[in-house]
């Protein structure tokens, strides 16, 4: 089917009445380049109006019991669940990530949404020990407030439940800036909670608000008086920008940027299992995961020979069609991407024993798209080129001696997200996850560096922001802590001691 008429198809079974506006904003597939459909962008009066509506939300809101809104989050969750796989292909068509991958982060999207249920009965702070006779000290948590998310293309959707998920049982209320390159996921998910709202009969409507266009329109969320948690998923150099603006204003942030992520292959790893997660990490998503894997430290004893076995997987890896079944490696997001692609990879080769692959693939048959063959490069040295990260597939490999070198080349870069590393030696595992070992913000042992599960909190260290969004108690970035003091006794001590008479 043709995409156009497949996404508007799919649209209007998800809720969306229309997103076709012939003067909006164009929607292009990175599958084949076309114009799926346009959407009307906010300007600045439109804006002003949601933040209000939003906060008028939220001070209905934070008065729900917790529960109650868990029972929101968890109507959300059911109508996810029963449109999963139009909303899966939604995704492929928008974002140009394979089916599979499609389905996948709309499952994050249902995982987060029951891990959110959960939590909704379990905000609770700490009894604490008083100094003070007849005294009882405690920590309460509540609400913080509108709460704009700023989400990539590369996940847009679960990224956006990440945060509104747990921002939503926390008390809070959301404001949505999705990326101008995946705005139709977007009206999707809207419509699904709106949905929610209808069911939960609790007058919630106005909960998450959504601002469409481009980066501009993410301006007045930063500015606004109003809005005090802001999560922005992308680059550093976005980040920096975002923290800058709000840094006047002492906003809470949530910044979950980029990653330069490696892994570490020891001579006591499982090849067989170490290649097929490296090739996972290094070309899913064309490469286009703030997770996916950079930089492959080798053990010099067994570099040459897994180098060859990854070369031959490169070469037979599928590029096409995400739609198509066996199809392993999709479309860049777009031109600019594909240019910044073959511009590392010049750089790349003053320094590259060989390079294999990052060839341009299917013009023919998409003129208008940008498939590339992912590239698996041979390094002599760990240059400029590779500190930097490129969202595209490229993979740089490296030899190293000690586990030692190998730590301090991986900690050499400057993002900290996520790391790997592959190893059958109890003592080696151990001491990449030590203090003295990966510097990130995950470490695995033998798994790739990209596929993190809700469960566990999800963000980084250094110039990969610092955030933690998801799992474990990421909640607490939602809310505000107070610390409570009650005295049931008839006297007044003061603490440490201090004695101050009146009389």
């Amino acid at each position: 089917m043709e995409l156009h008429a497949e996404t508007q198809r799919i649209l209007r079974s998800l809720g969306v009445a229309s997103a076709d506006r012939p003067d909006g904003l164009a929607v292009r597939s990175p599958i084949d380049g076309s114009r799926i459909g346009a959407v009307a962008a906010d300007d600045a009066a439109s804006i002003s109006l949601k933040i209000d509506g939003a906060q008028r939300a939220f001070l209905h809101w934070r008065a729900t019991p917790a529960p109650k809104r868990g029972e929101l989050v968890r109507l959300l969750g059911e109508q996810v669940r029963a449109h999963k796989a139009n909303l899966g292909r939604l995704v492929s068509i928008e974002t140009g990530k394979i089916f599979q991958e499609g389905l996948g982060e709309v499952q994050e999207v249902i995982d987060i949404c029951d891990f959110a249920v959960g939590l909704s009965r379990q905000l609770h702070g700490l009894t604490i020990a008083s100094e003070r006779p007849g005294h009882r000290m405690m920590e309460s948590w509540h609400p913080l407030g509108p709460a704009a998310v700023i989400t990539a293309f590369n996940f847009p959707v679960a990224v956006w439940a990440w945060n509104a998920a747990l921002a939503l049982v926390c008390g809070d209320v959301v404001l949505w800036k999705p990326s101008e390159k995946t705005p139709l996921t977007a009206l999707a998910m809207q419509a699904l909670l709106e949905r929610a709202c209808i069911a939960h009969q609790s007058g919630a409507e106005k909960i998450n608000q959504l601002v469409v266009g481009s980066a501009e329109q993410a301006r007045p969320l930063l500015d606004h008086p109003q809005v005090r948690l802001v999560s922005a998923t992308g680059s550093t150099r976005m980040g920096r920008a975002v923290a800058a603006q709000l840094a006047p204003r002492f906003v809470r942030t949530i910044l979950e940027l980029g990653g330069n992520n490696a892994a570490v292959v020891a001579p006591s790893a499982d090849l067989a299992l170490a290649e097929r997660a490296i090739v996972f990490a290094a070309v899913g998503t064309a490469g286009q995961r703030c997770t996916t894997l950079r930089r492959l430290l080798v053990a010099r004893s067994i570099y040459e020979p897994l180098l060859q076995r990854l070369r031959a997987l490169f070469q037979r890896v599928t590029v096409g069609s995400p739609l198509d079944e066996g199809t392993l490696v999709g479309p860049l997001i777009d031109g600019a991407a594909f240019q910044s692609m073959q511009q590392a990879l010049t750089r790349a080769r003053a320094d590259a024993a060989w390079i294999c692959g990052g060839e341009r693939l299917l013009q023919e048959r998409y003129p208008d798209a940008y498939y590339v063959r992912p590239a698996l490069v041979a390094m002599q040295r760990q240059s400029e080129i590779v500190l930097e990260e490129t969202f595209a597939p490229i993979l740089y490999a490296m030899p190293y001696d000690t586990l030692e070198e190998a730590v301090a080349m991986h900690n050499a870069a400057r993002h900290g997200l996520s790391s790997s590393i592959f190893t059958n030696d109890l003592r080696e595992a151990e001491l990449f996850l030590s203090a003295a070992g990966s510097d990130c913000g995950i470490a695995n042992v033998n798994i790739g560096t990209s596929g993190a599960e809700i469960g566990g909190a999800f963000g980084g260290e250094k110039e990969s922001g610092g955030g933690r969004e998801s799992g474990s108690d990421a909640w607490k970035s939602y809310m505000r802590r107070a610390t409570n003091t009650i005295n049931y006794s008839r006297d007044l001590p003061l603490a440490q001691g201090i004695r101050f008479e009146l009389d």
